[in-house]
């Protein structure tokens, strides 16, 4: 394996409604007692709970040092609004915490925005192209892809060799909209014209909605600023 090639991290299928177990106990909601029967009954094996629950935990259980702050605004997004939140908020946890997430997305996002659907194949091809043919990629895109399934973004068809998109969600230019064009700047790492968040192919199951520069504006965790070109672009604050 080439030792350059980008991490994945990322390499289990998560539920949704594990990670919304997950988020009810980051808001006080509940106990690392319940996901851990949840997952002792979902998983025939200690290592493969130990997993789930390693990826789980850098979701929301035990973020990163830099990404404390940034799930705390998402689980108090979610303590105000729970039922309609869940996709979004862990969509964004997963952009932020896991590049390799976010790079499936964003190849799924490309190739479904024309028709609405690709094959699985293409995906595969393309991941390939930045993370070498090594052990675990395929494998590891397909949790991806799973997961994403059972996040509500796409359907997958033809014994999963097909790819269909799901209609977007509208979040209507809400605060979990703001939080989600945060998280989509935390996976690219760099600062972002910003014409070009709500139509990132990293959000592709959800539209902000409303006004992008006034949303970006309100966040204070964001800095809006003018490039050298004139344009504006949004960065995270310093």
């Amino acid at each position: 394996m080439n030792s350059s090639s980008p991490q994945i991290g990322f390499d289990r299928f998560i539920q949704l409604d594990w990670s919304l177990l997950a988020l009810r106990i980051r808001a006080g909601r509940g106990t690392l007692a319940d996901i851990d029967e949840v997952l002792a009954s979902s998983h025939s094996g200690r290592a493969a709970k130990k997993k789930t629950r390693t990826v789980l935990n850098r979701l929301w259980l035990e973020p990163r040092a830099d990404l404390i702050d940034f799930a705390d605004r998402g689980v108090e997004i979610f303590y105000n609004a729970p039922e309609t939140t869940v996709p979004a908020l862990t969509w964004g946890m997963a952009l932020a915490a896991y590049p390799f997430f976010g790079k499936v997305a964003e190849i799924v996002g490309r190739l479904t925005t024309l028709q609405g659907d690709c094959t699985s194949a293409e995906v595969h091809r393309r991941m390939a192209e930045i993370y070498g043919e090594r052990e675990g990629t395929r494998r590891m895109t397909n949790m991806v892809l799973q997961s994403q399934a059972s996040w509500g973004a796409i359907e997958r068809t033809n014994n999963g060799k097909r790819i269909e998109r799901k209609k977007a969600v509208n979040l209507k230019g809400s605060e979990v909209a703001a939080w989600l064009a945060e998280a989509c700047l935390r996976y690219n790492d760099r600062a972002l014209p910003v014409s070009s968040i709500e139509s990132s192919p990293a959000i592709y199951p959800f539209i902000l909605g409303g006004s992008t520069a006034y949303l970006l504006s309100k966040c204070s965790a964001l800095e809006m600023q003018v490039d050298s070109a004139g344009n504006q672009v949004v960065c995270l604050a310093s």
